[in-house]
């Protein structure tokens, strides 16, 4: 690995702990680059500004995400167990290490504001909705769309909450929410089925 790559990815790895230190973009590229252990004229060197290192830290944080998920996946067969995967993957424990959480609190904050992070931000929002909706449209037919919708939204809700519990935090109560709200749906499709077969 080459020097200039190892230092962006501590500068980007101080990001999320300074971040998550302060609950708040409101740091400096100093305290960023003090931090990695680098002078601050490289850290503007290598990404701009602060806006653009932000960037570059919730890119990773995309790109882990979306590694997790596709692990997860590889070793799931079946629909619904695809499903519990993707809740499991948006629950893992590295998405709330060293101000992860505080990081994704902010970039929604900057997604109202920044072109760009809102693109990354509805980029993240079409995937997981998509591999939602892949795996929900065996179980839920046309009510799958919709599904899909409702449990994304829990997803990030639950996700969130998170970023005001500034302690130890054990995300498995929430992954077992949306598991719950899941189980709540498909049983409601199932119903609706047999009652028009009835009918």
């Amino acid at each position: 690995m080459g020097k200039e790559v190892q230092r962006r990815r501590d500068l980007i790895a101080a990001t999320i702990r300074e971040i998550g230190q302060h609950g708040t973009l409101n740091v400096t590229v100093g305290q960023i680059a003090r931090r990695a252990g680098v002078s601050p004229g490289l850290a503007f060197h290598y990404f701009g500004d602060k806006e653009a290192l932000f960037l570059a830290t919730m890119r990773s944080i995309l790109r882990d995400y979306a590694r997790d998920v596709r692990d997860a996946l590889d070793t799931a067969q079946g629909s619904r167990a695809r499903l519990d995967a993707i809740i499991e993957a948006s629950f893992a424990d590295s998405h709330f290490r060293d101000g992860a959480v505080a990081a994704w609190l902010n970039f929604y904050v900057l997604a109202q504001t920044s072109q760009e992070a809102a693109r990354l931000l509805a980029l993240y929002h079409r995937r997981l909705g998509s591999n939602l909706l892949h795996d929900l449209r065996p179980l839920a037919g046309d009510e799958a769309p919709a599904i899909a919708m409702r449990l994304a939204a829990l997803i990030d809700g639950l996700y969130l909450r998170f970023a005001l519990a500034r302690g130890a935090v054990d995300a498995q109560p929430a992954a077992d929410q949306v598991r719950a709200a899941l189980a709540r749906e498909l049983a409601a499709c199932a119903h609706r089925g047999d009652s028009a077969v009835r009918l």
